[in-house]
């Protein structure tokens, strides 16, 4: 996958290669809806190992479509702010119109501190 680590500069080529993975597209719909996740909520929500959370959520930093932010011992991720308004834009709606894509994995969201 190409990297694109400023997301101002962000490929729509890039943008829609990250996307077209399935826990990259349920990662980025669901920080659009819960505003900021760390990696062991992401595992509980996605059914999927801390290793194969990690790489994916490394992909998305890399491709500058995700920001990471330590607290103590905890990784969270969110919506990079500087995301194009066009790739906000592309995130936000397909969360909306598609909720049923992601609504298991925000079920198994528990947010309860890791």
């Amino acid at each position: 996958m190409s990297t694109c680590s400023d997301s101002a500069q962000l490929q729509p080529l890039t943008f829609f290669k990250c996307l077209s993975e399935d826990t990259r597209l349920k990662t980025l719909l669901m920080l659009s809806q819960k505003g900021e996740l760390c990696v062991c909520d992401l595992t509980d929500a996605l059914q999927l190992s801390q290793p194969k959370i990690s790489r994916h959520l490394a992909d998305l930093r890399k491709c500058g479509l995700v920001l990471d932010t330590r607290k103590g011992k905890w990784v969270y991720y969110q919506l990079h702010p500087d995301l194009p308004a066009w790739a906000l834009e592309v995130i936000k709606n397909t969360a909306i119109h598609n909720n049923e894509y992601i609504s298991e994995a925000l079920a198994n969201l528990s947010c309860e501190n890791c």
